[in-house]
């Protein structure tokens, strides 16, 4: 079966108008999620508390989209293997 990951983080922006990080040290990691109804249920946790902050913003990465397991590895994966 495969999984369905999601990572939902956040952080502030140089300006709303662009999604370009103020400062990437800084980028709040919310969490992994197994399926998408919870990392919505995270993201829209985190985007109310910080509703205030015109120039703070989160977001859900689909993980599990980065990843072809059918496909082979690239030479970065198999040195460390």
């Amino acid at each position: 079966m495969t999984q369905r990951l999601h990572l939902v983080f956040g952080g502030e922006l140089v300006t709303p108008e662009k999604n370009i990080f103020k400062d990437v040290s800084k980028i709040h990691i919310v969490g992994m999620f197994p399926d998408y109804a919870s990392a919505f249920s995270a993201w829209k946790a985190e985007a109310q508390r910080t509703v205030d902050n015109a120039h703070m913003r989160y977001f859900i990465a689909h993980i599990h989209r980065l990843r072809d397991e059918a496909q082979s590895g690239s030479a970065t994966e198999e040195l460390g293997a």
